[in-house]
């Protein structure tokens, strides 16, 4: 019998893993962190933002959580490179690489100016292509295989009325970026998905979940393309990062896991 069959929640540990989380003040960077810390999972943070990154860290070493702090964005080829390169220095290797740094600006594009659009594709597809590539040079020499998890969106599929032409394109290529790396690093037993979430709990939306008539118009609105009928919490996101940072997706790569309630299937 195979050993996992006695404790298939083994296929969801990652203790002592070594792990990067790029963006880690941001609301799904700090859940990833948390989440990742919580695991058991050792981490290099990086946030642009000192003081949130310091919070953040602060909460993974109270869940018992190794944790160094790179007060970086992931913004140039020797920026990531130094990211990849204080891991595997602090921790032997690489085995985990989840990318949330990220931005969106939502302008109509005949007002959106060409440094706007190049500011958003540069922040969230340059960005994952760069860390892609300085984590994969690890991770390729060790030849243990790895993980990498970028963020895409539910408008990296869909559209939306609003101005997000450069937010669309931008989780598109992500999701281009996924599936190619999926293809080019199976030889390599690396695993590379995605996580195209909708409208989960945070800062920026926490608006959403008020109870007021802006508030209610707004979901009301939303939830009817919604088939659970309901926002996303945190904790909704936190189970598909964990499956895919984990043995669990050992058979899963260039997938982009839709985290929305059913959005985008409607």
């Amino acid at each position: 019998m195979d050993t996992w069959l006695r404790n298939p929640a083994s296929l969801f540990d990652i203790k002592g893993k070594a792990a990067i989380v790029t963006g880690a003040s941001g609301a799904f960077g700090a859940l990833a962190a948390k989440v990742l810390a919580g695991a058991g999972a050792r981490l290099v943070l990086t946030a642009g933002n000192k003081a949130a990154l310091d919070e953040v860290a602060g909460e993974c070493r109270a869940l018992g959580a190794e944790v160094v702090t790179l007060n970086t964005r992931p913004s140039t080829e020797a920026d990531c490179d130094a990211i990849a390169k204080a891991t595997a220095d602090a921790f032997g290797g690489i085995d985990i690489l989840v990318v949330a740094s990220g931005m969106n600006k939502v302008a109509p594009i005949v007002d959106t100016p060409l440094d706007q659009f190049e500011s958003i594709m540069d922040a969230n597809v340059t960005d994952s292509w760069l860390m892609s590539k300085a984590v994969g040079k690890y991770m390729i020499a060790a030849n243990k295989g790895g993980k990498v998890v970028l963020m895409s969106s539910a408008r990296g599929k869909l559209g939306h009325p609003a101005g997000y032409t450069a937010y669309c394109a931008s989780k598109a290529a992500v999701e281009g970026i996924t599936r190619a790396l999926g293809c080019e690093w199976g030889k390599y037993n690396i695993q590379v998905n995605a996580i195209a979430p909708t409208v989960f709990r945070s800062a920026l939306t926490a608006w959403m979940y008020e109870d007021n008539e802006k508030a209610t118009t707004a979901r009301n609105g939303f939830l009817a393309r919604v088939p659970l009928g309901r926002l996303g919490e945190p904790s909704d996101l936190a189970g598909p990062l964990l499956f895919l940072v984990s043995a669990a997706s050992s058979f899963y790569t260039g997938h982009v896991l839709d985290a929305d309630g059913g959005y985008s299937a409607g």
